[in-house]
């Protein structure tokens, strides 16, 4: 009489060995890529559009490799049938896309910032290449949206990209639902962050350009036979650049604690 075969015997049974090894470590580092992946390609610096695709995928599957032993444990056997391995592909993808997304969204409060600080010191003629958006933008938007890609990188700030990617393995386990619910909530709180982050950084400079624009239309209204418009068109961008210049630093600052706060929603402590 035949015994009854168990799971493990039927998944043995089933398991294919091909020159990349067997099939299961073959599907696991396949899903691992694909999460990877999808974040890689909109994290700042390693997404921008100056940076090879090629270059991009070869950093996604090295990394997803190297993960391969940490992580694979984790990956739910090959399923038996082509439409549930279709599902755990496409919720897999979506869950990078949904990472890489909020992660990119984040750094978006230095352009904006950038495009405020240009609004208020008449700068906003002034057009440069940006080369994390391949498109053209104003020169304090792109300066400062470099400005704080090199601080990323420059104090240790995207060992969380990393941590936070495989932590991501706890928080949304591959093969359950995908919370949408939850994914929603927390890009309208990133976006609302964004904005807030972006009114802070261009404090200083609004408050100045609303005091010095004052200070012009009485001097107008005093007299107005002077050329207040091309005197005070140089005054207010050479002091409007000072007083960026002078809170550089702590909007560098404020925007790199805001950051690390945002990054720990991916990280689990403990």
């Amino acid at each position: 009489m035949a015994l009854p075969l168990t799971p493990a015997d039927v998944q043995t049974a089933t398991e294919v060995v091909s020159f990349f090894g067997p099939s299961q470590q073959v599907w696991a580092a396949g899903l691992i890529f694909l999460r990877i992946g999808a974040v890689v390609m909109l994290l700042p610096g390693l997404g921008d559009q100056a940076v090879p695709p090629r270059m991009r995928l070869g950093f996604s599957l090295m990394f997803s490799l190297m993960m391969l032993p940490i992580l694979g444990p984790q990956i739910p056997p090959l399923p038996a049938s082509v439409g549930e391995a279709g599902g755990l592909i496409i919720l897999e993808m979506l869950i990078g896309l949904m990472m890489g997304s909020l992660i990119r969204v984040f750094i978006a409060a230095l352009a904006i910032a950038g495009e405020i600080l240009s609004l208020s010191t008449t700068l906003s003629f002034s057009q440069t290449a940006n080369p994390m958006q391949a498109q053209p933008g104003t020169s304090l938007a792109t300066f400062l949206a470099l400005l704080g890609l090199v601080l990323i990188y420059a104090t240790g700030l995207h060992h969380l990209f990393i941590e936070g990617i495989v932590d991501s393995y706890q928080i949304f386990t591959p093969g359950k639902a995908l919370m949408i619910g939850d994914a929603v909530t927390l890009m309208i709180r990133t976006v609302s962050q964004t904005f807030m982050v972006a009114i802070q950084i261009s404090a200083p400079v609004i408050a100045f350009s609303l005091i010095f624009n004052i200070a012009t239309g009485f001097v107008g209204r005093i007299m107005p036979q002077f050329p207040i418009f091309f005197a005070s068109s140089p005054l207010s961008v050479l002091l409007g650049l000072s007083v960026f210049a002078i809170g550089l630093g702590v909007s560098g600052t404020v925007f790199l604690e805001h950051y690390r706060d945002f990054l720990a929603t991916f990280i689990r402590r403990g």
